[in-house]
This record gives C-alpha cells, structure tokens and sequence, in this order.
C-alpha cells in the first residue's frame, strides 16, 4: 500500500520471472499493432509520446482524449498476461490499453481514469514489462499531496475504490531512463457496444 491511498493501491512485484518479462516484452513489441494517436488536449490535437494499443473483448470500445478505440482480439500472450491480473485483483477484465514508452522521453501526463464506460469505483491492473519507469501519484484537491512508487520490470500495480475519483496518476520524462518499458493496463468496460452500429 502507498501512504495516504489506504486500501486503494497495491503493488505486487516480480510477478512475472525474469525469463517470462523477456519473452512477453519481445512477443508484444513484435506482434501487438503499435499506432501513434493523435489526441485532443486544450482544444488541439497533437501526437501522443508514446505508442498504445487497444485490445479486448468484441464490443468493448474506449474513449479519452477525443480519441474512440474499437478493441483489437486478444493474443495468446495478453491472455496469459490479463490471467494473472485477474487473480491478483480478484475480478474480470474485458479489454486491456497498451503504452509502448521507447524511452525516457515517452511520457504520460497527469490524468485519471474515470471515463464514464469505466464504471463507477473502477478496479485497474497496471502491468509492466521493461524498463523500470516512475509512477507518479497526486491528490486532486491538493497537489502538494503526492506519491511515488517505481514499476519494476515484471511488476503489478492495482488501483481501486475511489482512487480515480480523487486522485491523478502520471509517468514522467526521464532523461535518466534510455530503455523500452510496455505498460499494459487491463480494465473492464461496463456498456459493450454492438458491433456494426
């Protein structure tokens, strides 16, 4: 648990051996269909510094930033991935977003998950696969108040409870860091839509 986030955050490292993290990093790099998106931010539309990637269950369409992404089916290495995710958090996940970071100039900016298909409360399994990245953490009402854990090569990060509701997350530039890291996180959309409409 990190201090000030009781019951809300969790941190499971070295989930996956060395040997299985190496294998699953070079299967995604290789076979998952990176794109650079282009998404709205202050009313302009810029690339994203980084790659993504959606994947998930027929139906199971996300939006942020301006940007709707219909899933793409699941491999066989997301599923291995997405089953170990579920037994940490205890619960089902129906699609996954992928980040490529191919080096410490790839970032993501402050943000919450609380996208209304998400649900309310939602339950999010951060995997890491890579280079080790910070994860940076700050109360909404007060940004003074903040947190930081590194996600480890092999690692999981759960989120829970009201955390998107009251708190922002960010993964930084770092000109310290020159490795590739993949984050994957699993989420579960609660209205799937219908395909073809």
């Amino acid at each position: 648990m990190l201090p000030n986030t009781p019951d809300k955050v969790e941190y499971f490292p070295n989930v996956f051996s060395d040997t299985d993290s190496k294998y699953l990093f070079e299967k995604l790099t290789s076979n998952i269909t990176w794109r650079q998106e282009s998404i709205l931010i202050f009313g302009r539309k810029v690339l994203t510094p980084r790659l993504t990637a959606w994947y998930g269950d027929a139906g199971a369409v996300y939006k942020y930033s301006g940007v709707s992404f219909d899933p793409l089916p699941w491999t066989e290495e997301l599923l291995y991935i997405r089953s170990k995710a579920e037994a940490l958090a205890g619960t089902t996940f129906n699609s996954v977003l992928l980040n490529l970071y191919r080096d410490g100039n790839d970032s993501m900016g402050w943000h919450s998950d609380d996208e209304p298909e998400l649900g309310r409360d939602p339950i999010i399994a951060s995997v890491n696969l890579g280079e080790a990245r910070r994860f940076d953490l700050r109360l909404k009402s007060d940004h003074h108040q903040k947190q930081q854990i590194m996600l480890e090569d092999g690692s999981v990060l759960l989120m829970k409870g009201d955390l998107q509701h009251h708190w922002q997350h960010q993964v930084a530039k770092s000109g310290k860091v020159k490795g590739q890291r993949i984050n994957l996180t699993f989420r579960t959309i609660k209205t799937l839509a219908i395909p073809g409409r």
